[in-house]
C-alpha cells in the first residue's frame, strides 16, 4: 500500500496571476500581502537555491535527497522548504521515505507578471 497523494494540477487558464504588474496600478493591501509572503520567503539565499534547485530540476520536480546540499544542516533545509510550502511557492509530495518538491504550477508566470515589462 502506497502514501502516494496525487496532487491536482491546474489548467494553465485557471492559474491565473495573483496581481497585476506593478507598473500597471498600484496594488491593494491584500494583493501586497500576497506578494510580500511570496517575495519574502525567497529573500534568504538558501531559499532562493532550494527554490531554483527544485525549479531547473529535470522533470520540475526533486527529491529531498537531490537537493539537499546547499550547505546547511538536514534540519535548516526542511525548514526552508516549509516555509518555501507555507509561501505557496512549492508543493510536496511523500514518496516511500522520501519527499519530493515541485514548483506550484502558476508560480513562475505570477512572478513574471507581477515584475511585468520594465520599460528603457
Amino acid at each position: 500500500m502506497s502514501n502516494a497523494k496525487v496532487l491536482p494540477l491546474l489548467e494553465p487558464d485557471l492559474a491565473a496571476p495573483c496581481c497585476p504588474p506593478l507598473t500597471e496600478r498600484p496594488l491593494t493591501a491584500e494583493e501586497a500581502v500576497r506578494t510580500a509572503a511570496m517575495f519574502k520567503a525567497l529573500g534568504d539565499p538558501v531559499r532562493l537555491r532550494l527554490f531554483s534547485l527544485v525549479a531547473s530540476h529535470e522533470g520540475g520536480e526533486a527529491c529531498v535527497c537531490d537537493i539537499s546540499d546547499v550547505g546547511v544542516s538536514q534540519p535548516t533545509v526542511s525548514h526552508h522548504l516549509k516555509k518555501l510550502r507555507e509561501a505557496g511557492l512549492l508543493a510536496s509530495e511523500r514518496r516511500g521515505t522520501w519527499v519530493y518538491y515541485r514548483v506550484e504550477p502558476s508560480v513562475l508566470a505570477a512572478m513574471g507578471h507581477i515584475l511585468g515589462k520594465v520599460a528603457v
